[in-house]
């Protein structure tokens, strides 16, 4: 990959063509040879491009913006093949919505369902399942259910595991069913009372850590929250909705056959061995 990378910022950086912001925003990107968002980054940042930062950038989008949306349609499709009500639902609402056409931006916000599908997706195979943090000074946390502070030496580095919080019993309902629906009703829990609980809102496409009082947060949250979740929520449920669209998917294992491998994303253990038949 590093070496498919750095040839093409070499061929991209020798036709580079500096522009401002505002002269890159206004180019016809529909008209160009290539309109990548290398070509993007190298027109735009001039004499203060290096290789090296081009090749970290564009593997960085690579990983964090192709690996975990791929790892999270895998597992939309791998659920809802296992419920045929739910799976019906999501394709009426398809078929209704969009009818013979592909989607647009704007068909987003109708396509409730779906969003909910890739938000609960997120909730159950949360990607990466572990958040990883310094404390750059000492700090104590305060007790919560542990029932006491904990000190926190500076330098100290803590592992969030949202896996296990996105899977509590504490947080939410029966959470190891997938249910979309679940973000449309709100749930306190009396015997968490430092907890906010989560309550539904429609000022936001999708359920975030505010909604839930930090009890989902599979993009992770505060200054280090990953700036792209807004995209990769939109590029997963326009994915989805184009291939429930197109095609009917069913499972060709039992679903213990699958298995689950968790390393920086969570995977298949055995790869998602499906039956894919073209849509009548």
């Amino acid at each position: 990959m590093d070496s498919v990378l750095e040839k093409l910022i070499r061929e991209t950086l020798s036709s580079q063509n500096v522009m401002d912001v505002e002269e890159l925003e206004k180019r016809d990107y529909s008209s160009m040879e290539n309109p990548s968002l290398l070509r993007f980054l190298v027109d735009m940042r001039g004499e203060d491009t290096s290789s090296r930062q081009l090749r970290d950038d564009l593997m960085t989008m690579l990983i964090a913006g192709h690996e975990t949306t791929a790892a999270v349609l895998t597992w939309a499709l791998f659920e809802l093949s296992q419920q045929p009500d739910l799976y019906a639902k999501v394709r009426r609402e398809i078929d209704e919505v969009l009818g013979d056409r592909e989607p647009t931006f704007e068909d987003v916000q109708r396509l409730q369902l779906v969003r909910l599908v890739i938000a609960e997706s997120l909730r159950m195979y949360p990607e990466p399942p572990l958040l990883i943090r310094r404390a750059l000074e000492d700090h104590s946390l305060p007790a919560g259910a542990a029932g006491f502070e904990t000190k926190i030496m500076r330098g100290t580095d803590i592992f969030i595991a949202v896996y296990n919080i996105h899977r509590s019993a504490d947080y939410w309902p029966d959470p190891d069913k997938f249910d979309p629906e679940r973000f449309l009703r709100p749930f306190s829990n009396p015997s968490r009372p430092e907890w906010g609980g989560y309550s539904p809102t429609l000022s936001s496409l999708y359920p975030n850590e505010v909604h839930s009082d930090f009890a989902y947060l599979p993009f992770g949250a505060g200054a280090r929250k990953c700036v792209g979740d807004q995209f990769a929520c939109m590029e997963a449920a326009i994915t989805l909705a184009i291939l429930i669209k197109r095609f009917d998917f069913q499972l060709a294992t039992r679903p213990e056959e699958v298995g689950i491998y968790t390393g920086a994303t969570i995977h298949t253990r055995n790869g998602l061995k499906m039956t894919v038949t073209n849509r009548v």
